[in-house]
């Protein structure tokens, strides 16, 4: 992980985080989004800040887990169209900017310790590279998971790469190019999801599952996550999606889906 030196990441506790909460007990390091306002919609501000938090974690030996949530109603609309169009809304954050482009995907792999994904509302869009890049998935019943990125002129390119790696590929590129709903049972029959439960019972079973993981050897599961992502590498995929993906951006289907989704009515296409 290149994007913040270690040197950086040590001064976390003198940092103001806008879009996340970031927490430190029995070696897992809890990282929460925390833009309900906006259905935590991922900011490039919050982007940063997440890719700040993962390396504090790469580089602290103390953190042997990883756990991710948020807060609100919605885990994460996906990416913020408003940003997308230029539009930066002012925060007080004082994470500094990365020393190169974040590929969210790529974000995952190279943070070789267990990442579990608490999950309380619904996935949409690029929110998917949040669930799809952790170890593992505890959802609460009734959660739906959405790709509308087809609806609005655009393609869920680096989506699709990571969801290919845990889905049936077939049924990937189906969601892709339909972009429909997904009930949290399908998505656990896919593998999107590794375990449905009840809501009082999501946070019991996350508990379960961090307790399990941070008794065993934190090297040996170090080195078996790094020799995953050996080979598993993406690192090319990732880039190549991302220069797709602003091909797609800049299209006139693009721009008349963002505009006609702001306008709520049906895209026109050319």
């Amino acid at each position: 992980m290149n994007l913040y030196s270690e040197n950086q990441t040590k001064n976390i506790h003198k940092e103001t985080f806008a879009y996340l909460i970031i927490e430190e007990q029995n070696h897992v390091l809890s990282i929460t989004l925390n833009r309900p306002n906006k259905k935590n919609a991922l900011h490039p501000q919050l982007i940063n800040e997440l890719a700040f938090a993962f390396h504090y974690a790469h580089f602290n030996k103390l953190f042997r887990a990883i756990l991710i949530k948020a807060n609100g109603d919605v885990f994460s609309s996906g990416l913020d169209l408003k940003a997308m169009n230029g539009v930066i809304e002012e925060n007080n954050s004082t994470i500094p900017e990365p020393n190169s482009r974040i590929l969210i995907g790529e974000l995952f792999n190279k943070l070789h310790k267990p990442k579990i994904c608490q999950l309380e509302g619904n996935v949409y869009a690029g929110g998917l590279l949040i669930v799809a890049g952790c170890n593992y998935v505890v959802a609460k019943t009734n959660i739906i998971f959405g790709l509308p990125e087809v609806k609005r002129g655009i393609f869920p390119m680096q989506v699709m790469e990571s969801l290919s790696k845990i889905m049936p590929l077939r049924s990937v590129i189906d969601w892709c190019i339909r972009g429909y709903n997904l009930d949290v049972e399908k998505a656990k029959d896919w593998g999107l999801v590794s375990v449905v439960v009840e809501e009082n019972a999501v946070k019991e079973t996350v508990t379960n599952w961090l307790y399990g993981v941070i008794h065993n050897s934190p090297i040996a599961i170090k080195h078996g996550l790094e020799a995953a992502d050996k080979i598993n590498s993406s690192e090319s995929n990732n880039e190549y999606l991302y220069n797709m993906l602003e091909k797609v951006k800049s299209s006139s289907d693009a721009k008349e889906g963002i505009k006609a989704f702001k306008e709520k009515r049906k895209p026109n296409w050319n």
